[in-house]
């Protein structure tokens, strides 16, 4: 059976030229990075050859470059390191962030409130299609004690682009630190000209085919950030614990080969993008979410009307297509998701959700295979839907 992997948003394929070059840091001797004999000091040497390559690539010094495990472990220090430092110098710290974060964010607020004595959360507020009221922004700066504002540059659910440039303006008049997560942005957009003034970018190797184990939070500022692992004073002291030399190497090359291909990939998935959107949403039910927005290139979030995710996708998967919704389940019943929700989308429609997201290796006939399974795969639900029994 073919196979059409359309969930990149959620893991990419690793690229064969990231697995070569971290290959020689994946067997034999590996020196500590940390140490100062011979072996030590050519993984040192790699590390820090994979943080200029980064730090180019971002807009940053090699410095203010500091890896971490992931993009999840990126979120966590950049908002939970910056709003400790603040609250401890300060004694109050209000979190301004979107209600449409991932939950690396929204989970780190929530953390930080319940933990921290006087730090609390402001939501503001986001459109129907998800985008940041810049309005509300501006009334949430006006507070006394903001410590922090956080917003994704591009929602890894819908894929929809937040006026990332205009709010990092904001921040930065206001005299206010600002984080996004750039990790949905970074394999379509340019992180070294993206909003300048922003002073932390949190971001990761898996979403652009290089490796699961890595990340960067990126400082683009004098920014002071508590280290949440201390360790042995890795990474400057902001982040302690050995450096994951094939990791570090991972995430370079992933980056660069993204930003080389970038032009080109655009052009050729948007086409893939508009084409899908076009075919499904004539399907009878199909909207597609956000359609009027600007998104990433590679993301098209569809709802169906009277079709459940996890029926869908089972189809999906039994006809050897990947992809995910944006729901979850526990204890067997489908949860909505927080984004949609957030986005006035009602119960019954996000209960159908469906999200396709595709990368440089999506070709056209992945995109027509993929229109002919869902097609198929709504039919058939129709038909369930009709009659209480699977169509044969």
């Amino acid at each position: 059976m073919s196979e059409y992997y359309f969930d990149h948003a959620a893991s990419a394929p690793r690229r064969d030229e990231v697995a070569d070059a971290m290959a020689p840091w994946m067997h034999g001797v590996v020196g500590n990075p940390s140490g100062s004999h011979r072996a030590a000091r050519v993984a040192r040497k790699a590390v820090e050859d994979a943080r200029d390559i980064v730090a180019q690539l971002t807009g940053t010094a090699p410095g203010n470059v500091v890896f971490t495990a992931g993009g999840t472990e990126a979120c966590t220090l950049g908002v939970a390191g910056a709003v400790r430092a603040y609250q401890r110098n300060h004694g109050r710290a209000v979190v301004v962030h979107a209600p449409t974060e991932h939950h690396a964010v929204l989970d780190t607020v929530t953390m930080l409130t319940a933990q921290l004595p006087d730090t609390t959360a402001d939501a503001v507020a986001v459109d129907g299609d998800g985008i940041v009221d810049l309005d509300d922004v501006a009334r949430a700066l006006r507070s006394d004690h903001v410590a922090l504002v956080t917003i994704m540059a591009a929602n890894n659910e819908t894929g929809v682009l937040a006026p990332i440039d205009a709010i990092a303006t904001m921040t930065k008049a206001a005299g206010v630190l600002s984080h996004s997560d750039v990790v949905a942005a970074a394999l379509w957009t340019d992180l070294a000209t993206l909003a300048p003034d922003i002073d932390m970018l949190s971001l990761c190797g898996h979403k652009i085919g290089g490796p699961v184990n890595a990340g960067a939070l990126i400082l683009r500022s004098n920014v002071a950030v508590d280290a949440l692992a201390p360790g042995g004073g890795q990474e400057k002291g902001r982040r302690g614990g050995t450096v994951d030399v094939a990791a570090c190497v991972g995430l370079a090359t992933a980056l660069s080969l993204a930003a080389s291909e970038r032009t080109a990939v655009n052009a050729r998935v948007i086409g893939f993008r508009d084409e899908l959107a076009q075919a499904l949403s004539q399907l009878d039910g199909c909207e597609v979410t956000a359609a009027s927005a600007r998104r990433t290139p590679g993301t098209v979030h569809l709802t169906f009307r009277g079709i459940a995710s996890d029926e869908l996708l089972f189809l999906l998967d039994q006809a050897g297509l990947y992809a995910s919704a944006a729901a979850s389940c526990s204890s067997g019943a489908v949860v909505s998701s927080h984004v949609l929700a957030a986005m006035g989308i009602a119960p019954e429609r996000a209960r159908g959700s469906l999200r396709l997201s595709m990368g440089a290796e999506t070709t056209r006939a992945d995109v027509e295979a993929a229109i002919a399974i869902i097609t198929a795969a709504h039919q058939r639900l129709r038909g369930v839907s009709a009659t209480g029994e699977l169509a044969d």
